[in-house]
């Protein structure tokens, strides 16, 4: 037991010796600069219209309405969105398969 103990010991403390130093290492340059950031001119823009009644917020990408959150005084809030990217919303009058209803948030955790 005692010379397998001693056997297992040496051939770790061998390996341990036999390692190598490490070569010397030559200093990382510095990293460059981060990039400039931009005013945000891409960043989407939120715009509260000041109304009597029903709290409108626009929210726009590229200068266009991507969507519309709609919160009335009393109830709760819904979205409207334009998902044809022409930057208006509008109405069908109609029931076709392109309606496009108010999201309404019904549950939120």
């Amino acid at each position: 037991m005692r010379r397998t103990l001693v056997y297992a010991l040496s051939v770790v403390a061998a390996g341990a010796l036999a390692q190598q130093p490490p070569p010397k290492l030559e200093p990382l340059p510095e990293p460059p600069p981060p990039p400039l950031i931009r005013d945000g001119a891409d960043d989407p823009r939120v715009r509260i219209a000041p109304q009597e009644g029903d709290r409108v917020e626009e929210m726009r990408e590229n200068g266009r309405v991507v969507m519309l959150k709609v919160t009335p005084p009393n109830g709760i809030p819904y979205y409207l969105m334009d998902l044809t990217g022409n930057g208006t919303l509008t109405r069908r009058e109609s029931l076709d398969p392109g309606i496009r209803v108010p999201m309404w948030t019904i549950k939120t955790f």
